[in-house]
C-alpha cells in the first residue's frame, strides 16, 4: 500500500543521501521540500525560527541529524505539531555501541522519533561506497595512498543509491513503521582489498597503509582537523575494528526485495566517470 504524503521534507538535501533521494522521490510523483542551509528550502539547525516555514504542509520527514544533539527533540516536537506523521531517520550501523565521541546526534534522533507519537523507521547503514570517490577517502586515493587504522576486519560497504531507494520506499509506502533496518552491501571486503579493486579499475598503483590508532590520530591532527573530529573518527574505526559491522545484513533485500549493489559494480561506474584519474 502506498502512503501519499502531502509533502515530504528532506533534510540534508545537498548531502550524499539527500541529493539522491530528492530526484528519486520527484520522479515518483511526490512533492518534496529539499532543505539545507544552501538548498531550495533554507534550513539551519541553529536557527529554530526558520523551521516553521520548512515544516509547513509536511507530512513526512527524512531526518538527517546534526552532530550537536541539542535541537533535535525540539525539532521533532514542532514537526509533529505541524502535522508530520512519519519520520525516516538516517542513523549508522553499530551507533549504539560507539559512545559519545561519534554519532550522538544520530542516537538522540532515534530516541526523539521513538518518543514522538508519529510513525518512524530507522535506517542504519555501513560505510558508504561513495566515501571513496566523493570526499573522506577521495583525495588520499587520488594522491595514491589511503592510510587507516582498520586492521584486517572487513566491511560490507553500501552504495548510497541503495540507501536513497530504501529511504524513498520507507517515506512513501506503508508497512515499515517501528522498524530498524540495518543496511549493508552484499559482501564484506577489507580496506586493502577495496583499494586494490579501485586501483585495478582506475589503472593506477594505489596503496593501502595500515596505521595504529595513535598514528591515525596524529595524521588527522597534522591535516588540521579539530580534536572533536579526530575523536569521532577514532571512535568510528574502533567500532569497525572490533567487528561489530563486519558481516553483511539483509536490510536492503527486506525493504526492496533485491540484493544491494556490489562494490565491484560501484567501482566500475566511478572509475568510468574518472573518479580516481
Amino acid at each position: 500500500m502506498t502512503n501519499h504524503a502531502k509533502e515530504i521534507l528532506v533534510l540534508g538535501a545537498t548531502g550524499k543521501t539527500g541529493r539522491r533521494l530528492v530526484p528519486r522521490l520527484r520522479a515518483a510523483g511526490e512533492t518534496v521540500r529539499a532543505a539545507s542551509r544552501s538548498g531550495e528550502v533554507p534550513f539551519d539547525w541553529s536557527r529554530p525560527a526558520g523551521w516553521e516555514t520548512a515544516l509547513q504542509g509536511v507530512s513526512a520527514v527524512y531526518l538527517v541529524a546534526p552532530d550537536d544533539p541539542a535541537p533535535i527533540h525540539d525539532f521533532v516536537e514542532r514537526a509533529v505539531k505541524a502535522g508530520t506523521g512519519r519520520f525516516v531517520v538516517l542513523s549508522g550501523r553499530g551507533i549504539e555501541l560507539v559512545g559519545d565521541d561519534f554519532g550522538e546526534g544520530m542516537v538522540v534522533a532515534e530516541q526523539a522519533v521513538r518518543d514522538s507519537g508519529a510513525e518512524w523507521t530507522i535506517i542504519r547503514p555501513n560505510n558508504f561506497n561513495q566515501n571513496f570517490d566523493e570526499d573522506l577517502w577521495h583525495e588520499p586515493l587520488r594522491s595514491g595512498r589511503l592510510a587507516l587504522p582498520m586492521g584486517s576486519t572487513p566491511e560490507p560497504f553500501i552504495d548510497v543509491e541503495d540507501i536513497a531507494e530504501v529511504a524513498a520506499t520507507l517515506l512513501t509506502r506503508d508497512g515499515h513503521a517501528g522498524e530498524v533496518y540495518e543496511l549493508s552491501g552484499p559482501r564484506s571486503l577489507t580496506f586493502g582489498a577495496a583499494v586494490e579493486t579501485i586501483g585495478r579499475a582506475a589503472g593506477r598503483s594505489l596503496r593501502y597503509v595500515e596505521l595504529t590508532p595513535g598514528e591515525y590520530r596524529d595524521e588527522l591532527r597534522a591535516q588540521g582537523l579539530p580534536e572533536p573530529v579526530v575523536k569521532a573518527l577514532d571512535a568510528l574505526f574502533a567500532l569497525h575494528r572490533e567487528g561489530h559491522t563486519a558481516e553483511p545484513v539483509d536490510g536492503v533485500r527486506r525493504v526492496l526485495g533485491r540484493d544491494p549493489v556490489d562494490f565491484d559494480v560501484y567501482v566500475a561506474r566511478a572509475a568510468a566517470a574518472g573518479a580516481w584519474s
